[in-house]
């Protein structure tokens, strides 16, 4: 471990007040023998940095898929007091609301024997890629309503059904949004991607359950060992990067005309309660609606595609639960014996909300929120559930995923993307992307194990173990 990093337990590692000058809380984050090697100085230190800023509450922290971002590290979680905190994009990044959704169907995986089929079908209904644009195109009027409303737009105009939206995080809407703060540069790439999965590590993934861990949490979920699901990560898209880099300026000027001092420009900031804090909130509020809409959209096309190959009503693919990754949220939590009112900043995080908490379907109340993390293209991806301890240590929150250890330049220089096809096909997986360079730099071996990485978050208590699931099928952005 890097010097001056203090061991707290098994798992446990704290930056102390002091690591970087002017930290106001110390930092802590989660991590196994195992994941040591793949720690970043660089991501130590942007953690460090964060406890600088002003009204941080208690400490600032870091899951298990820990690695250098945008000011913050990814897999970063702080907590700030509306007494005196802020808010800042890097604390959320530029993919606001990129997320990730499951959905349970009927199919055994004896049942998908033409997979390749199958792909091919998803792969030609769901639009692709960096510029990827959808079939159908939303007016000036839509795009307001879908910032506003999230899922919901997607519901009241028949993509999906009325019970979905009561299994996303928020309800598939947040609070707060305001269109009038989205640039219209924003707004015009929003408006012909709705519905589209993007490029990078987003992807849409057939899987089978391979694994229960806890038998009564899954039954509660609705998952069972050989059931096929649907997993789809993605985000905001266009609308959100252009959210994040328009209001990075502003911010950055706040940062002055405040007088905050920070040790990285990277974290440019506001009061929460100042005009550049509350019309960032609003625009980032209004962007991770845009994300639930989309994830929405394509979940309906995906459904329509199962409905049509292996004639399954719709009304037995139910979400199981949509929860997102990157997102500054009020919150209210328990810090030292009193409830307080935060703007909870999860970069690279999930919520991960224990048994009784509010803001949970009444379905999973006596279990706590299903918890989705997503693997690496190729390897396993598991379900999780929330906790108190969660609750108690890391306001709500555990990990994402299985975070990066290779840039997507060094992946590319290692490995090509027809060796990727090739291995994953040897496996019986059939897999489509734009093109072999997309599936080159996001190789299994350029993120860390998933399932080390869930092992970490599951021990310390923060998470729970409940299904494994492998990839029969892969539509890679």
């Amino acid at each position: 471990m890097f010097p001056g990093i203090q061991n707290l337990g098994p798992y446990e590692w704290q930056v102390p007040v002091g690591y970087v000058p002017g930290m106001r809380v110390p930092g802590v984050f989660y991590l196994s023998e195992a994941l040591a090697g793949t720690l970043e100085e660089g991501a130590v230190r942007q953690l460090a940095n964060v406890a600088t800023m002003p009204g941080i509450v208690k400490r600032s922290l870091a899951m298990p898929d820990i690695h250098w971002g945008y000011g913050f590290p990814i897999g970063g979680v702080a907590a700030f007091s509306f007494d005196g905190g802020v808010i800042s994009p890097g604390g959320v990044g530029f993919d606001i609301n990129c997320g990730v959704r499951l959905m349970s169907t009927p199919l055994r995986e004896a049942d998908v024997t033409n997979r390749r089929e199958l792909a091919d079908r998803l792969y030609r209904e769901i639009p692709t890629g960096v510029g990827g644009k959808s079939s159908f195109r939303i007016s000036e009027r839509e795009l307001d309503e879908t910032l506003l409303e999230g899922a919901r737009w997607a519901v009241r105009k028949g993509f999906g059904r009325d019970e979905d939206t009561a299994f996303c995080e928020e309800g598939g809407r947040m609070e707060g949004a305001d269109p009038s703060a989205v640039s219209a540069k924003a707004r015009s790439r929003g408006l012909p991607q709705s519905g589209t999965l993007g490029s990078g590590n987003h992807f849409l993934e057939v899987q089978v359950v391979r694994e229960v861990y806890d038998q009564e949490t899954a039954a509660a979920f609705g998952l069972h060992p050989g059931q096929v699901c649907i997993m789809v990560h993605c985000g905001s898209r266009g609308l959100g990067h252009q959210v994040c880099t328009d209001h990075l300026r502003v911010l950055e000027a706040a940062t002055k005309k405040y007088g905050i001092s920070l040790p990285d420009r990277q974290l440019a900031c506001a009061p929460l309660e100042s005009p550049e804090g509350r019309a960032y909130f609003g625009a980032m509020a209004a962007s991770a609606n845009y994300a639930w809409a989309n994830r929405q959209v394509i979940m309906h096309r995906t459904r329509k595609v199962l409905a049509e190959m292996y004639r399954v009503p719709e009304k037995e693919m139910r979400l199981v639960y949509d929860v997102a990754h990157n997102v500054a949220k009020v919150e209210e939590h328990v810090v030292d014996g009193k409830r307080m009112k935060l703007c909870v900043h999860r970069k690279g995080a999930t919520r991960a909300f224990g048994p009784g908490s509010p803001g949970i379907p009444d379905a999973y109340a006596r279990t706590g929120q299903p918890v989705i993390i997503p693997g690496s293209m190729g390897t396993p991806s598991f379900v999780l559930r929330g906790t108190e301890t969660a609750m108690e240590k890391t306001f709500g929150s555990t990990c994402h995923g299985a975070g990066r250890v290779m840039s997507r330049t060094q992946a590319k220089r290692k490995i090509t993307g027809r060796e990727i096809r090739e291995g994953l096909e040897r496996r019986g997986i059939a897999v489509r992307a734009p093109g072999d360079a997309s599936l080159a730099d996001e190789a299994p071996d350029v993120y860390k194990p998933s399932g080390e990485v869930v092992r970490v978050v599951h021990e310390v208590g923060i998470s729970r173990l409940v299904a494994r699931l492998e990839p029969l099928a892969v539509i890679k952005g």
